[in-house]
This record gives structure tokens, C-alpha cells and sequence, in this order.
């Protein structure tokens, strides 16, 4: 005993000279209790050390005064009857947070938990301190295991030996629980920054519980110091007191600390485990709530009181948030205060002596859907933080939480794991076709496959597109489906009997009651030859109105769409439909087809997406050549959001669990019903539209389409996952105007103050289809130089307007000169003239300032109305030789001595010049009423959706800035760089190749093969009215009119030709692929040298 109490008098000399040495003669002592041999007499040790200084508490403050630390005990379960240790004894020092009402109030809140809370579970104590709860917890609890960890070196070393304190009895002899286990079995402790250890360690968890500071520090500097277990003592005091800035936008609470552990728990807890975090009630209950419920967390309140604001916490930096925001943070005037006063005034009350309080909350939260909060947080922490602040996953209805939190874990994944988004046929994603497919197969027993199915952006698109392909003299339409049609439609009709006599320019509709039996009798007076129409809701249940109508137009030979989009239902137990239950039992005729608008989900009230089914070949073919034409694409991350609805239908059902049902075959017709227009029958025999691929053929590279498959700037994928990680959209942050305003004054020199009318659509055909029908309805023609975009010659054409092709000499680049224009425009009345730069889609050549003046000049002297396309611009890579565009200057110059029908439209698209990958926009700036008031009288425009306005805003935003002007630099350099390559290739195989200077694409003549036979063996190829496949030899003698199909067939690449380009033999090429097929593109061309030859 002697000895024993000259050893403690040792160590007690040494604790007496500073904190530092106290902190030294404990560190030695743990080093004997870590050891085996010597730890039986380094915990008799403590236990003669304790007895020193025995309870009252104030001889244990003595004790830390004078020899810098002390050894108290913390009582626990009170109540009678509790069977576990009722107390716990605790070493504390000065840089260790020393327990008080905060950690007590959070027991207290974890007390709250039934007992199988930590039992058997894994579990981690952020900010333990000196361990005393991570050892609460091991001891009540009995967890598998449970890790304290500190960012402070010595608390992590402090609560080792409050472990062994609490581990052994005072004779040294381990503590056994009911499960033969000690406390030793189950706690560790770790020095860590939050989780690092868990995550570095790949340790997952099933319980996260935190007491973490939120007070910003009020030297921020000195948080930047090295934190080591020799830091002072003050400082490694503050971990426990302060948090510095977390770059989270709760930094401005002082919750920004929490905000990080809550984002590094989502990584590491398994998918049931849970968070209990203690809150300070200073910023307010809503703000500590919403910090987790905006990261996808249900949370309750578990516990609440009122704790005395430490002395020793300096709230200025409040008093500073406040200064500089409208937030007021709560304080409470002692602790039977009820109403809050603001940090200003608790700073001054606590000043003049006053005693202050706050509200101290236990809150418990568990993910809504863990797997896919994972994905979202997995994909943000991947250069993505700067968008993290805009996330928000609270949701009041749990319906809403259902659908959104999956579609951005989708997003999420196809953004982080895409590096361009793939080349996706106009009929629609196959991914979502087949969806589609799927659920009418699995609910609703039809046995459809995705070729059944054609995508459009709206329902409203839907119908116009569909009377555009047919032109009928007469079309009778639901008087609720009327509404957006083009006011020209809906015109007065001469009646002659039965017979009706259409207007020689406009489609002739005529809206009717949405009742069968009304709707029937018209049908049979009138003989339409369209009728679109919807069921009432009370004859939507059986199919019986269905079959009236089916039966009706089949007798007058009228075509049938019939609307369902009132009666569909997204649902894992949708409600009796009779129009699909007609369909589960009988093929669909092919005089009909079947239009869906989805626009019925929960976030969302205007993200629509629709489509058609038909079971006839000839229809799928043809709308997905008019939507091409019409539409020119429907937005992805609609098909994304409303797929994403379909899969989580179909993600828990079992895969043909019901056999194919047994259908009727279709009755026969009686009457020949209307075939396509006559422009439709002559685009779709002539145009070159995207080639289909043949069951998802891969081989297949594609060098036809104005796409660019180059990587997706990170920019571009958080502007895009940002804007549907918002919630609430204001108009002001979706108004894109102005942005678009300054971008073509500072781009082109367009002043638009005097123009009137911003229009807006998912990409710039279709604008310009707006235009040509502007067009058509003034009786002009439409006037298109050699070298124009193949697709918007033909949707010109598909729109029955007048079309007139400009010639253009080798020599100049077949670029359009005055001269050439000249001789066209003295042969046209009310001419509208196409124009296609800066950049030049598809010869990639560019138009100088100079160049366009002399144009524009002639124009306004015949007093043209000009249509200048910037939609393919932006890229421009050889423009040494160039001047900028200073449309404002032309325009005054001529707008005196022009003709008054001259104008300017300048249409415009930032998929190329924004490198926006998926997301597509296209705008219209229009100058004159007459083009205004027509163009707006067309309602069918599917304008773009509030996330996409966002997401283009912000990358507006983007485009001056450095980062933006590099990288666009370099895929400029990119593009350059594959033109001469593919120059270099083209010219090695005997093509003629014009040299582009910017763009995506580049045109090129197969001199050395026009006239030469090509023989293939075994080649597979479609012939019309055959919707199989035959193998059979193929053998042509190759011209241009054959060129596309021969070298698709020979090398898998498909392309374009002259009669695309309108510039006779010259084929077009897309150089922005991605590299691996670019390379596989260049082998392909050569290796055609070979089969040619």
C-alpha cells in the first residue's frame, strides 16, 4: 500500500506541473492498461487513484484544477428494479469536452428508443469526447459493436482508458454482461474527422448517433490549424465547442458540421439503420428538421428540453448571420422563457448578466428510400457538391417521395455512369418503348412489343402530327381536344348533302360531343375521314363504346385515334379500362390506333410525355417519320421521369408469370380508308430520316444525325440533375428570355429591342415548322440554298409548303451567293428564304459578316422574309479568316431601303454550341405581327418544361466563364482534329472531301466509287409492304441515289447523300462520335475501299 501511494503521489506531481504533463502521466498509464501484462496493476492503480478523491463533486474540481484532470461518475437508470450497472466512471481533462446538460439531454433522448435499438447492432458515436455514451450505450445496450470517434487525438486516448476504467473492476478482473462478453468485446475508439474511419475502413452501419457542435467558430483561422494531440489545449477544447464553414448552405445556421456527418452517414448506414442526432434548438425547429429531411429522411423528435447557453460559447457569429439574412436564430430568457428572442438580443442580455437559454432536441431519422438516397448522394460527391445545396427530398406526400427520389437515383446513375447520351431513334427511347410494352403486357395482359409503340412530346403534338400525316378534307375531333388545334382548322365547311368540300389550303375539323352514341350518328352523316376522339368517363369502364366506334369508322372508312390519357392509370392496381380490355382480347384494327398523354404524376403537373400504339406497320413507320420531321425529338429526361414510373411497376413482378393471351383477328374492312398525304408519300419515298436499328444492332454507327457524342461537359449533368432536384421553381430562375437576348446580341450582333416574341420548344425544327406554316398561310414559298440540313428541306415539304431549291458552284463552297439568289427570287412571289449560319449545316463552311450582308441586301430588295438558323453554330474551329457577325449594323443599313415584308427571324438551338449532350432547346425570335399572331395561333407547340428553362439558364450563365471558354476550346480543338482525320481517310479512298472549317459534320464525294458495282453475299435487307427480313446477295452499281443504303450495307455506317445534303454526290459525315466508334468509323471507310474494289 505504501508503494502504491507513492506512486500516486508521483504521478499526481507530474499531473500538478501543466495540463500538457497531466495529459503524459495519463497517456503512460493507458499504455500499461493496453498492455496484458500490466494491466491488472495499472487498473488497481486508477482504483487507489479515484478513492484519492472521493464524491462530493467539488472535491473531483479540485482535483482538475490543480492536477488537470479528475475521475467523476455519471449515474444512470434510476428507477428500481434496473439490473445493469447504475453508474459509469469517467476521466476528464481540460481540452475534452466535459460532460454536461448536451450529452445528458441526449441519454436522455436515446433512452426514449425501445430496447432493441443497439441490440446486436453495429454502431458509431460521433464527437464521443471522453466516451462516456459510446460506453452507455455497449453497457445498456449490448450492440455487436459500437465506435467512438473524435477528431480530437486526446479524447480518442482519454476514452481508451475510461473504456478499461468501466471495462475491469477496481481489482482488475474483466466485468462479464449476460452474454459472457465485456465491454472490451464491444467498444473501440478511433481518431477520426467525422466517419473517415468507418468509410476508409469499409465499415457498415446500422446505428449513427452524434452530439456535434454548431456554433460557428468565432476564429475561423484557427481551425484550419493542424489538429495533433500536441495542439494547445484551448484550441482541441474548441473541436468540442466549434465548427468551421462545411460549404453547406446550414453553415449560415451553424449546422453546417451536422449537415456533412448526416451526408457522410448516408454512405456508410445499411438500408433499415437509423440517425440520432442531438440538435440545439438555436436556428429554429424548422431549420434543424428540414436539414434532414431535405437529404431524403423521415425524422421524429424524440426528446425535447431548455439548456443554459454555455458561458464559454461566444454566439457573435450568430449576431453576425443575422446582421447579413432575414434568419432568426431562438434564444430563450432563462429557462422558463416561452417566447424566442434573436441572437442580437440574447448576446446583449448575456452581456449585461442575464441568464440565456435554447431549446435542446433529440431528433431520430431513418432514409424514406436508402438505395436510392445512396445513388444521389454517391453521384453529388463525385464533383458534383456545388449543386448539393439545391437538393431537396422533403416532401409532405409520401406519394410524391415515391415517385421523385427513384427518378433522380435513375438520373443520378445515368448521368455518373454515361459519358454521352446515346443515339435514340425519333420514335422514342428503346428503353422506354419497351417499358411502355411491358406494362400494357404484364396489367393490362396485351401482348404488345416496343415496335408497337411511337413517342411524342405531348398529346397535343400527338393529334396536330397525326392530321398533318393524313391532311383529311374533313376531320371530326373531341370538342376537348379541339382547344390547342390551329385556329385555321376549325373552319366554316360548304355542306353539298353528305358531301362536304374542304378549303383548298386548310385542314377542315369540326369538334363533336365526347358521347359515343352523338359521336357515332356524326360519323355516320358526315363520313370523316379522321376521327379523333376520347370516352366519357361513364362508358370508359366497358369496352362497348370502343366497339360502337371502331365498328362506325370502320363502315365510312375513317381512321380512328382514339384518346385514353383521362383513363390511364399509373398504377400497381389501375382501374377497369375497356378499351384495354377490348385489346387484351382482340387485335387492335388497323384503321385505329390508340393516343396516351401521360401527364398524371405527382410532382409534376406539366411534364408531359405521350405516345401511340398501333399493331399496323405502316402507321408505326410513318409517325415515326413525321414526329422526325415535325418535332425533331422528345425530350429524354421526360422519357427518363415517366420511364422511371413504369419500371418501378414493373420492377416486382415476376416475368411472364401469365401466358400470351389468345386474341381475335381483326374483321375485315369494307371501305379503303385514307392513305397518307400526298406530301407525306413523297417525303417518306424520298427524304433520308434516321436509320432504325435492327434489334438494337450495335454494330451500327451513326454519322447521319445532328448529335454530338462527345463527353458531357459536368457543367451540363449538374445543371441538368439540379434542376430537378429543386423544388418549387420560380418564374424568375425559368425565364430565359433575357439570357437569350444577350446571348445572340453578343454571338451575332442581333439587337432584339424592338422584336416582340420569344418563342420556345424542345429543339429548333420544331420552331421552324411554325414558321413554314406561317409560310403556307400567306401563300409563300420557301426558299432553301444547296447545302441545307436535309431534314428541315423535308419538313418543309411534309408541311405542303411551296419549296424552291437555290443552286450553289463547287467553287464558293457551295455556299449561297447573291448572284444565285438573285436568279431565284426574281421568279417568286412572296419568297422565305433559309439560312443556315454562321456555321453551315452540313458542309461545316462558314458565312463571314460580309458575306451575310450581301445576302441579306438582295433579300430586303425582293423583300424576303429571312430565316437565319444559328442552331448549328458555336462550334467554330477554323475561323482565322472569319468576322464576327454585326447582324445590328446590317439590319440598319437595310431595314430604310427595304421592301416592307422584309424581315428577320433568327432561330436558334444550344445543344452544339452549349455542348448540352441529351438536353436539346431550340428558340424563335420573331419581329412582326403577322408572324407573331400566326404563330401563336398554333397551340401545339411543345414548349420546354420548367426544369429544362432552369437548367438552360444556368449553363447561360456558364458560358463566359473561364472554365466554360476552355473546354470549349478544346472540343473545338477535338473537332478539328477528327475533320482532318477523317479528310486524311475520305481522300485515301478516293473521296473528294470540301475542308470544314466548324460544326459537327463535313461533306465529301465518292468520286472513285459513283458508277463501280458493289457485291455483297448474304446481305439482309427489308423491301417495302415486307416488314421481314431477307438474305440475299446484294448487287448495285453504286449512284447517289443508292450510295447511303450500299455503304450502310457494306460497312455498318450509316450516312447521308447527296439527295440529303442538296448538293448532288456529296454524302454527309458526323465527325463529334464517340472515340471508339469514331476510330471503328475511320477502319469502316477504309476497308470499303477494299469491298468496292
Amino acid at each position: 500500500m505504501a508503494d502504491s501511494v507513492v506512486t500516486i503521489d508521483a504521478f499526481l506531481s507530474q499531473c500538478e506541473q501543466s495540463g500538457d504533463a497531466a495529459y503524459a502521466a495519463l497517456r503512460s498509464l493507458l499504455g500499461r492498461l493496453e498492455d496484458p501484462a500490466t494491466r491488472v496493476a495499472a487498473r488497481v492503480f486508477l482504483a487507489d487513484l479515484q478513492r484519492r478523491f472521493p464524491e462530493p463533486k467539488d472535491a473531483a474540481d479540485r482535483c482538475l484544477q490543480r492536477y488537470h484532470f479528475q475521475i467523476r461518475d455519471i449515474h444512470l437508470e434510476q428507477y428500481e428494479g434496473y439490473q445493469r450497472r447504475k453508474k459509469l466512471s469517467m476521466i476528464v481533462i481540460p481540452s475534452i469536452f466535459i460532460p454536461e446538460d448536451w450529452s445528458f439531454t441526449f441519454y436522455e433522448g436515446l433512452n426514449r428508443h425501445p430496447e432493441s435499438i443497439f441490440k446486436d447492432k453495429t454502431v458509431t458515436e460521433l464527437g464521443c469526447g471522453n466516451g462516456w455514451i459510446t460506453i452507455a450505450i455497449a453497457d445498456k445496450w449490448l450492440p455487436l459493436k459500437v465506435y467512438g470517434l473524435d477528431i480530437n487525438p486526446r479524447a480518442v486516448k482519454i476514452s481508451w482508458m475510461n473504456l478499461y476504467l468501466n471495462a475491469l473492476d477496481d481489482e482488475g478482473q474483466p466485468i462479464f454482461d449476460d452474454e459472457n462478453k465485456t465491454l472490451l468485446d464491444r467498444v473501440e475508439f478511433h481518431e477520426s474527422d467525422l466517419l473517415a474511419y468507418c468509410r476508409d475502413n469499409n465499415i457498415m452501419l446500422e446505428r449513427i448517433v452524434g452530439c456535434i457542435p454548431q456554433i460557428l467558430n468565432p476564429n475561423p483561422e484557427t481551425m484550419s490549424k493542424m489538429i495533433t494531440e500536441n495542439a494547445s489545449e484551448d484550441f482541441l477544447y474548441s473541436l468540442s465547442n466549434y465548427c468551421a464553414l462545411q460549404g453547406f448552405v446550414e453553415d449560415q445556421f451553424g449546422l453546417g458540421l451536422i449537415a456533412r456527418a448526416v451526408e457522410e452517414g448516408i454512405a456508410v448506414i445499411k438500408p433499415a439503420g437509423f440517425m440520432i442526432f442531438n440538435m440545439g434548438g438555436r436556428p429554429g425547429q424548422a431549420v434543424c428538421k428540414r436539414l434532414f429531411e431535405r437529404r431524403g429522411f423521415l425524422v421524429n423528435k424524440i426528446w425535447q428540453t431548455k439548456v443554459v447557453q454555455a458561458a464559454d460559447t461566444d454566439i457573435s457569429a450568430l449576431v453576425e448571420i443575422e446582421k447579413n439574412s432575414p434568419h432568426r436564430f431562438e434564444f430563450f430568457m432563462g429557462l422558463t422563457g416561452d417566447l424566442p428572442i434573436c441572437a442580437r438580443t440574447a448576446w446583449a442580455y448575456g452581456k449585461a448578466g442575464g441568464c440565456i437559454s435554447h431549446a435542446l432536441s433529440v431528433y431520430s431519422c431513418q432514409l424514406r428510400q436508402p438505395n436510392q438516397v445512396k445513388t444521389i448522394f454517391e453521384f453529388l460527391k463525385n464533383g458534383y457538391k456545388e449543386i448539393n445545396n439545391s437538393l431537396d427530398l422533403s416532401f409532405e406526400d409520401d406519394a410524391a417521395a415515391d415517385e421523385k427520389i427513384p427518378f433522380l437515383a435513375y438520373l443520378a446513375s445515368v448521368l455518373k455512369n454515361s459519358s454521352f447520351f446515346p443515339f435514340e431513334p425519333p420514335a422514342g427511347s428503346r428503353r422506354f418503348r419497351d417499358l411502355i410494352a411491358s406494362f400494357m403486357r404484364i396489367y393490362h395482359h396485351i401482348p404488345l412489343s416496343p415496335k408497337n409503340v411511337v413517342v411524342f412530346p405531348s398529346r397535343m403534338a400527338t393529334i396536330e402530327d397525326v392530321l398533318r400525316l393524313f391532311s383529311p378534307h374533313l376531320a371530326i375531333v373531341d370538342e376537348h381536344l379541339t382547344r390547342n388545334l390551329p385556329r385555321q382548322w376549325l373552319t366554316s365547311l360548304t355542306f353539298q348533302g353528305a358531301n362536304i368540300e374542304a378549303s383548298q389550303y386548310a385542314l377542315n375539323v369540326i369538334d363533336a360531343p365526347r358521347q359515343s352514341d352523338l359521336m357515332v350518328e356524326l360519323i355516320k352523316k358526315l363520313k370523316p375521314q379522321v376521327v379523333i376522339t376520347g370516352i366519357a368517363s361513364f362508358e370508359a369502364v366497358t369496352a362497348a363504346a370502343f366497339e360502337l366506334l371502331l365498328n362506325a369508322t370502320r363502315e365510312v372508312g375513317s381512321r380512328l385515334f382514339l384518346d385514353i390519357s383521362d383513363h390511364f392509370e399509373l398504377s400497381s392496381c389501375p382501374s377497369s379500362n375497356g378499351v384495354l380490355k377490348y385489346l387484351a382480347g382482340a387485335t387492335l384494327p388497323s384503321h385505329a390506333a390508340i393516343i396516351c398523354g401521360l401527364l398524371k404524376n405527382q410532382v409534376y403537373s406539366d411534364l408531359e410525355v405521350a405516345f401511340v400504339i398501333s399493331e399496323e406497320d405502316a402507321i408505326i413507320q410513318a409517325l415515326s417519320r413525321t414526329v422526325e420531321l415535325l418535332e425533331g425529338n422528345t425530350a429524354l429526361t421526360s422519357q427518363y421521369y415517366y420511364g422511371c414510373l413504369f419500371h418501378e411497376l414493373l420492377a416486382f413482378q415476376l416475368a411472364d408469370r401469365h401466358p400470351p393471351a389468345k386474341r381475335d383477328s381483326e374483321a375485315p374492312k369494307s371501305v379503303k380508308m385514307i392513305e397518307f398525304s400526298k406530301s407525306a408519300v413523297s417525303v417518306f419515298s424520298t427524304a433520308e430520316l434516321s436509320t432504325a436499328d435492327v434489334d438494337n444492332n450495335s454494330a451500327l454507327i451513326h454519322m447521319d444525325v445532328d448529335q454530338t457524342f462527345l463527353p458531357i461537359p459536368s457543367v451540363v449533368k449538374a445543371a441538368i440533375f439540379e434542376s430537378f432536384a429543386r423544388q418549387n421553381l420560380s418564374e424568375t430562375e425559368t425565364d430565359v428570355t433575357s439570357s437569350i437576348k444577350q446571348f445572340v446580341e453578343v454571338k451575332y450582333g442581333f439587337s432584339t429591342s424592338t422584336f416582340l416574341e420569344f418563342l420556345y420548344a424542345d429543339c429548333s425544327l420544331a420552331l421552324f415548322n411554325k414558321l413554314v406554316l406561317c409560310c403556307t398561310q400567306e401563300g409563300g414559298t420557301f426558299c432553301f440554298p444547296a447545302g441545307t440540313n436535309g431534314n428541315f428541306v423535308s419538313a418543309a415539304q411534309l408541311m405542303g409548303a411551296n419549296v424552291v431549291k437555290v443552286a450553289a458552284q463547287s467553287d464558293v463552297g457551295f455556299k449561297l451567293t447573291d448572284g444565285s439568289l438573285v436568279a431565284v427570287l426574281e421568279k417568286v412571289e412572296k419568297p422565305w428564304v433559309y439560312l443556315c449560319g454562321p456555321t453551315i449545316s452540313p458542309t461545316g463552311l462558314i458565312y463571314s459578316n460580309k458575306e451575310i450582308e450581301s445576302i441579306l441586301s438582295v433579300c430586303a430588295k425582293f423583300g424576303a422574309r429571312v430565316v437565319i438558323d444559328t442552331s448549328f453554330s458555336g462550334l467554330e474551329y477554323n475561323n482565322q479568316s472569319w468576322d464576327a457577325w454585326n447582324l445590328e449594323a446590317i439590319l440598319a443599313k437595310l431595314y430604310p431601303l427595304a421592301k416592307p415584308s422584309f424581315n428577320i427571324s433568327l432561330l436558334g438551338g444550344l445543344s452544339l454550341g452549349m455542348l448540352t449532350g441529351g438536353l436539346t432547346f431550340g428558340f424563335l425570335v420573331i419581329n412582326q405581327s403577322l408572324l407573331h399572331d400566326t404563330c401563336n395561333s398554333f397551340q401545339g407547340l411543345s414548349k420546354p418544361h420548367s426544369t429544362v428553362k432552369y437548367a438552360m439558364k444556368k449553363l447561360f450563365s456558364h458560358t463566359e466563364q473561364k472554365n466554360a471558354l476552355v473546354f470549349l476550346k478544346e472540343r473545338k480543338e477535338i473537332l478539328e482534329k477528327r475533320s482532318q482525320q477523317l479528310r486524311k481517310t475520305l481522300e485515301s479512298c478516293g473521296w473528294d472531301v470540301l475542308q470544314p472549317q466548324a460544326g459537327i459534320s463535313m461533306v465529301a464525294r465518292p468520286s472513285a466509287y459513283l458508277g463501280k458495282h458493289l457485291k455483297l453475299k448474304g446481305c439482309s435487307h427489308k423491301h417495302e409492304g415486307n416488314p421481314g427480313e431477307v438474305v440475299a446477295d446484294y448487287e448495285v452499281k453504286l449512284e447517289d441515289s443508292n450510295i447511303r443504303e450500299a455503304v450502310l450495307k457494306a460497312t455498318g455506317l450509316s450516312i447521308n447523300s447527296g439527295l440529303w445534303t442538296g448538293i448532288p454526290e456529296y454524302c454527309r459525315f458526323t465527325v463529334a462520335l464517340e472515340e471508339s466508334e469514331f476510330k471503328q468509323a475511320l477502319d469502316r471507310l477504309s476497308t470499303l475501299k477494299d469491298i468496292v474494289g
